[in-house]
């Protein structure tokens, strides 16, 4: 994980436009007295929106005096989680890329080859019209759907580098691109397809191969007992004689 500091450059102020505050102020109510700086995260998460989609220094004072916190416990929240963006970031997208193993070992580093040809040679910097920037994150929580990207709130799974430039074509166009598995599997199911129950019919013939074979064990003959007092060698030769012959 790389050092997070404040951006050189800061507005001179923050504040919460009207709505936002009234949000702000409905979201701290969730919690008991006391309890307010648990509001951290969704209240800066909103500063973050509003704000071009950067977190600036101003904005996180103005979070922590609303939740009555001390400054710096602000900070470290904001210097912790990559979700917040503590410099401009692209006006189109900033784009995470995934960096921990599940999705290095499928192909992550290709999609940072992507962003490194498309938008910027060094992450953190804004691409030469300023509509795009990327980074390399921690663990994005979709490994089983590996690689994977994440730009605001929506994640792209199951990706390839052509599916990728794809959706940065996308976005450069203004547009959306539908989020998560970009395969043909809908959510985090077998890539391959299900495995297991297909159907009743070979359900049901699973099951009656089971219950028949537990029954003939419950109705085969069982011969006598081994001599418990012989040892396991002797007992292994005595058992099945008719009448429990030594």
């Amino acid at each position: 994980m790389s050092v997070r500091r404040l951006h050189s450059k800061q507005p001179a102020r923050f504040a919460f436009t009207r709505d936002n505050l009234s949000w702000a102020r409905a979201q701290i109510k969730k919690y008991p007295p006391g309890k307010q700086a648990s509001a951290v995260i969704p209240l800066m998460w909103r500063a973050q929106e509003q704000h071009q989609d950067w977190l600036p220094e101003p904005a996180i004072r103005y979070v922590a005096d609303m939740l009555d916190m001390p400054y710096i416990r602000a900070l470290e929240v904001a210097t912790f989680y990559t979700m917040f963006h503590l410099e401009p970031v692209g006006k189109k997208a900033h784009v995470q890329v995934c960096g921990t193993t599940p999705c290095m070992l499928l192909g992550s580093g290709e999609l940072i080859e992507v962003c490194r040809k498309r938008i910027a040679e060094a992450p953190h910097t804004l691409s030469a019209d300023g509509e795009f920037s990327w980074e390399e994150v921690e663990c994005l929580g979709a490994c089983v759907n590996a690689p994977m990207v994440q730009v605001a709130s929506d994640t792209y799974e199951d990706l390839t580098p052509e599916i990728f430039e794809t959706i940065l074509d996308q976005l450069a166009a203004g547009k959306r691109p539908k989020p998560g598995p970009q395969s043909r599997r809908r959510s985090s199911e077998p890539i391959g397809g299900p495995t297991t129950l297909l159907n009743g019919r070979g359900t049901a013939a699973r099951t009656g191969k089971r219950q028949t074979t537990a029954s003939s064990a419950r109705t085969k003959p069982a011969g006598p007992p081994a001599d418990p007092s012989a040892g396991p060698a002797k007992a292994a030769r005595t058992a099945g004689k008719p009448g429990g012959e030594r």
